[in-house]
């Protein structure tokens, strides 16, 4: 059995979902705050073994053009000062729209209780759950990405 642990890393928070290669199900898990690349690799080593994850498969911010820009350079470079710590092998999968996506799903974030905007409170939740959503986004990619690449294998 094999787990993936799916990372949607953002400059504030990092959304974590989880897949299994097997059954195919995806799991949007949690959202944590960033921090540190320390503190991010310590907690997210935690997790992985509290998931029995056997890999990492991270979000690459890529342009629209699918060309890497500056936030892809700053992902490459966070997840390489955490693979040590976190010790599991890492997969790239392109995250292009898996935000837009996770929005759609989650519906249009609500207004506040007397109809005005949100509360500060109310509007990081729902980011939370767009990065949980959108990490969930990221592991169906790749869990989809494999199948084709077993049905072209078996071809």
């Amino acid at each position: 059995m094999s787990r993936l642990l799916a990372l949607d890393v953002g400059e504030r928070r990092i959304g974590i979902a989880i897949a299994d290669t097997d059954s195919g199900s995806v799991k949007p898990l949690t959202t944590i705050r960033r921090a540190d690349a320390a503190r991010d690799a310590t907690t997210l080593a935690r997790m992985a073994l509290e998931q029995h994850a056997t890999e990492l498969v991270l979000g690459l911010p890529l342009n629209a053009d699918g060309s890497e820009g500056e936030q892809a350079r700053l992902t490459r470079e966070w997840a390489a000062s955490i693979a040590t710590t976190v010790g599991l092998p890492m997969v790239w999968r392109d995250e292009r729209h898996t935000s837009e996506r996770a929005e759609s799903i989650a519906g249009r974030q609500g207004r506040g209780r007397s109809g005005g905007p949100p509360t500060p409170a109310a509007r990081n939740a729902y980011r939370s759950r767009i990065d949980r959503l959108a990490a969930a986004g990221i592991a169906q990619a790749e869990l989809d990405a494999r199948a084709a690449a077993d049905t072209r294998g078996q071809s």
